[in-house]
């Protein structure tokens, strides 16, 4: 009898920690979001083929309303490159990103802006900005352009200067163009 005890209550346990992560995971999941259900920064995702090589960005288009890019990613200061999970970048096989090797897989896309950005592939894919440069894979340099024509409201990650073995990332907010040159071998 005793023993059907202990049962009963580490199932009870069991059913109320579950209970308790449910509720707590849903009140998360509902503060990221704007009255109506809507994220306020839209996810989007764009993917390339390069020759034979896959590359996938997942991100959060955070819009400018009226702000500065300074203001919402300030210079000098790591930024998750978009807004709500930190942008994910996956590559099928391996790739040279701005002259550096990296190994397929996924990383976190950080960025450093200034008047040239710091380019950082993280092994720990997270939230927000609980960024840790201890599980940085490369940091590379990138120029920054000021772009003539009508500023990007929304951030935007996209592929141009395409080739079978080679391709831009860029970066665009505001009038601020980052490209990443990312070259297969």
């Amino acid at each position: 009898m005793h023993t059907m005890k202990k049962i009963i209550t580490s199932l009870f346990s069991v059913f109320a920690l579950a209970v308790l992560f449910t509720f707590s995971s849903t009140a998360t999941f509902a503060q990221e979001r704007a009255e109506g259900g809507v994220r306020v920064s839209p996810n989007a995702a764009v993917s390339q083929n390069i020759g034979a090589t896959v590359v996938d960005v997942t991100y959060g288009r955070p819009g400018l309303k009226g702000r500065s890019l300074e203001s919402l990613a300030p210079a000098g200061q790591v930024w998750r490159t978009g807004a709500n999970e930190s942008a994910a970048i996956t590559f099928s096989t391996d790739v040279m990103l701005g002259g550096e090797m990296v190994e397929a897989g996924t990383y976190s896309l950080y960025t450093i802006p200034g008047d040239n950005w710091t380019i950082i592939l993280n092994k720990k894919l997270s939230w927000g900005t609980s960024y840790d440069a201890t599980e940085d894979v490369i940091r590379v340099p990138a120029a920054v352009t000021t772009t003539e024509a009508a500023p990007m409201e929304w951030f935007a990650i996209y592929f141009d200067t395409l080739s079978e073995t080679k391709a831009h990332l860029n970066l665009h907010w505001g009038t601020t163009l980052t490209a990443i040159p990312i070259t297969i071998e």
